[in-house]
């Protein structure tokens, strides 16, 4: 028999439909990581989250790591209790449930759209509130301090006393605990309204477990960055103190700096550096450009793999280091407390997550 005659007669059995044609996927089949999710926010403004998988990684730093970051290159401080707070060395922990997770952090224009439609009040827009900002009148001397941020009123994320107009594209800051929580419950809300929350899940702030492991792209190595252990190879990733004019002064930032631009002595547009700035999961500025604050509260000995909250003197945690930092502060494995869940600061924000509720 000719071989397009046992073909045919194959055909028409259906016996090479079984062999040779894929299953149809199943709507309940879970995402695949990477896989994307554009979320309209209203008004031709959307805002765009990754799958994360459930998988296992490290939490925390070596002794190792802690040497390098309060080194000459890395720069941080000596002598403080600072990196104890990333526990005395790496501690196997696991994430059991798949999350989605922002691409970037909130950015201005995502949580303007949030205020317009909700009319929601910051904590530093309230009448007793205020925000730490740069100090523009900070002068850059031999004995400068090393943290010229001042507390005002009259501050908050519409203008965050940057010196220059700030674009929608820029991650929000002047954000507290509590601001990012009421954005979150606002777009669970307005998601489960138009019959678009899977069910079981809401928007939330990640847990600090969470976030650690996606800054670690799916490396379950405890690396310095999410691209390894050498800062040389984070040219082109991250925005942190480097070679970069502040604006309106020919001086850069007086502490550590990366040897190179990144193109912006302050903060810089969110997944500015595109592919080169994305981890292993896809996620932009996992390191640098700000602090993110965390769902969980802090607690000096180390992040927890359950998420670890308390009733009173909430002292949110916060991840990633920010634009000011050296970069012995804005690895992975740094993590520090806020001084309460209404503080904001304009080196602050936040990522949101889509998950099952962690209280």
């Amino acid at each position: 028999m000719r071989i397009t005659n046992v073909l045919r007669l194959l055909l028409l059995s259906g016996v090479i439909f079984n062999v040779v044609l894929p299953a149809k996927s199943s709507a309940a089949d879970p995402p695949a990581q990477g896989n994307s999710k554009q979320i309209d926010l209203g008004a031709d403004v959307s805002l765009e989250v990754l799958y994360i998988p459930p998988g296992k990684f490290m939490m925390g730093s070596t002794p190792e790591e802690k040497a390098w970051a309060t080194g000459i290159e890395g720069g941080a401080t000596p002598g403080t209790v600072r990196e104890s707070y990333e526990g005395e060395k790496p501690r196997p922990m696991q994430v059991k449930d798949g999350f989605w997770m922002g691409r970037t952090e909130v950015s201005v224009g995502q949580f303007k759209r949030f205020v317009e439609e909700s009319g929601y009040v910051t904590d530093a827009e309230k009448p007793d509130g205020e925000t730490q900002v740069f100090d523009p009148n900070w002068k850059i001397t031999a004995k400068a301090p090393p943290h010229p941020w001042i507390s005002v009123k009259g501050k908050s994320w519409r203008d965050p006393g940057f010196g220059f107009p700030l674009r929608d594209c820029y991650p929000v800051v002047c954000v507290s605990w509590n601001d990012g929580r009421a954005f979150c419950k606002w777009l669970t809300e307005r998601e489960r309204k138009a019959g678009r929350l899977p069910e079981g899940l809401e928007y939330r702030l990640p847990t600090e477990a969470e976030w650690a492991y996606a800054c670690r792209g799916g490396s379950t190595e405890s690396h310095y960055f999410w691209w390894g252990d050498d800062l040389r190879d984070g040219e082109g990733r991250l925005n942190i103190s480097a070679v970069d004019f502040l604006p309106g002064r020919n001086k850069i930032w007086p502490l550590a700096n990366a040897p190179w631009s990144d193109g912006f002595a302050f903060v810089s547009p969110v997944d500015h550096y595109g592919e080169m700035g994305r981890n292993g999961f896809g996620l932009a500025d996992m390191c640098g450009g700000v602090w993110e604050i965390v769902l969980d509260h802090f607690d000096p000995t180390g992040g927890h793999e359950e998420v670890y909250l308390v009733d009173q003197n909430r002292r949110p945690v916060c991840r990633g280091g920010n634009y000011y930092d050296v970069p012995g502060n804005a690895r992975c494995a740094v993590r520090l407390g806020l001084k309460s869940d209404y503080y904001s600061d304009s080196r602050d924000g936040f990522r949101i997550c889509l998950g099952v509720p962690r209280g």
